[in-house]
């Protein structure tokens, strides 16, 4: 049985979106798009899970956010990395290599 796609993101849905706003400004639409295209559509983060996640990161100064007009012309919410976001990133992909470099040692000790 294949995982649940949600699944895979859990513990690291943080570090995806502030890496996608790093990029640059955009609403929580544009973010799990990005997401999934730069996952080559692995990754599909469900609005349900995002929302709750931007406004967590909005809560604790890592991202900031302010109102202006899609490229369709309707209101969003736009998200930008702010300086201590900035800082956190950079600890969230210490945390993630440490963590994945510890994985593939015992998977490769595993065999």
């Amino acid at each position: 049985m294949a995982p649940d796609k949600s699944d895979l993101l859990q513990g690291t849905l943080d570090l995806l979106v502030l890496k996608v706003v790093a990029l640059g400004p955009l609403h929580g639409y544009g973010i799990s798009q990005r997401i999934r295209q730069m996952s080559k559509e692995a990754l599909q983060v469900p609005q349900g899970s995002l929302y709750p996640a931007l406004h967590r990161l909005e809560r604790r100064g890592w991202l900031t956010a302010s109102w202006s007009e899609t490229e369709t012309g309707r209101p969003a919410k736009y998200y930008k990395l702010s300086p201590k976001g900035r800082k956190q990133l950079a600890q969230e992909e210490e945390n993630w290599q440490r963590l994945t470099d510890a994985i593939t040692l015992i998977l490769r000790t595993a065999e």
